[in-house]
Order: structure tokens, then sequence, then C-alpha cells
């Protein structure tokens, strides 16, 4: 075999093994993704089924605007409606599925503000329950949309970074959406006593 032979063989055989190397890390990186979002979506389905029970339970103790407990059925029907799988995370329909969730959010926060002027169904221990499972819900659901955005800003730098980005472009590698926070969360709420 000539000396260039070699080199080139060489050269061949690194490119190979790197190329190896960077696809699966990909591949690995792009499973972490999938995991993540899947456990953003088992909170958010955690938090849909609590809220039929949280409404049966005011209806039950308190008689007042049926317009809330509607708004709360509605929202929730429109969050569950938008299903993402992990090839799907676009970043546009990342902000769909957050504008939903963001919807939900706002009336179950009108419901829960309406529900304090009824004191007999604050004293209920189920409504207790019920508004502990959701704070507890809602911040799982932080922690979850927190550890998605970790896992998927790595898999986004891999997917953009030298020469990884060559890898990516020929497998199929594409970058992920990310949570944004919503319009809303830019003004603080105001408090008035």
């Amino acid at each position: 075999m000539s000396r260039t032979t070699i080199i080139v063989v060489a050269v061949l055989l690194i490119l190979g093994v790197y190329g190896c190397s960077s696809y699966n890390g990909l591949v690995t990186k792009d499973t972490q993704v999938e995991n993540a979002w899947a456990n953003v979506q088992t909170q958010y389905q955690r938090r849909a089924d609590l809220i039929p029970n949280l409404v049966r339970t005011v209806q039950g103790a308190a008689n007042f605007e049926k317009s809330t407990l509607s708004a709360v059925i509605q929202a929730r029907a429109n969050a569950t409606g938008i299903n993402l799988n992990a090839d799907q995370l676009t970043p546009e329909n990342i902000q769909k599925f957050q504008a939903a969730q963001d919807q939900l959010s706002g009336s179950l926060s009108r419901l829960l503000a309406v529900a304090e002027s009824y004191p007999q169904l604050k004293a209920t221990q189920n409504f207790s329950e019920l508004q502990a499972q959701l704070e507890g819900t809602e911040n799982r659901i932080t922690v979850a949309r927190n550890d998605f955005n970790g896992v998927a800003t790595s898999y986004n730098q891999s997917v953009r970074s030298f020469p990884n980005n060559i890898f990516a472009g020929v497998f199929g590698f594409q970058r992920k959406g990310l949570f944004e926070a919503s319009q809303a969360a830019q003004s603080a709420p105001t408090v008035q006593f």
C-alpha cells in the first residue's frame, strides 16, 4: 500500500468513527428531548384530569357564575385537544400548545378567584385538597417545562454546532421549539386590599 492510500483510509476511518459518534450523540439527545416532552405532557394531563373534580366540587358547593365554569370546561377541552408528538416540536407548534395551556391557566385562576368569594366553599376539605393538588401540579408543570427547555436547548446546540450540523442535516435532525413566557406574564399582577 502506498503512503497516500494509508492516509486516505485513515482519514476516512476517522471521519466514519466521528460521524457514527456524532449520529449516536444526536440520537441520544433527541431521545432525551422526547422523554422530556413526555414528562411535560404527563403533567398537563394530570392537570386536565384534576379539573373535572375541581369543577364538580365547586358546582356542588356554590351556586355562582356558570360562565366561569363554562370557560374552564371549554379551556380544558381546547388544551387537551392539541396533541403534539416529539417529531412536531417546532417553535410554532410549541406556541400553539402553550397558548391553549395559558388559556386554561387563566380560566383556572378566574375560577379560584371567584371561589374565594364563597367562604363555605373554601372551608370544604375537598376544595382545599383539590386546590393544593392544582398548585402542586402547576409547580410540576413548571419543572417539567424547565427540564424540557434545558434538554431541548442542549439538543439544539448540538444540531447547530459544527461539524455536528453537517451530520444533523444529512440525517434529518431538526431544531426543537422551546417554551417561552406568555404575554400575560410580561406585566406583574395588581394586588389590591
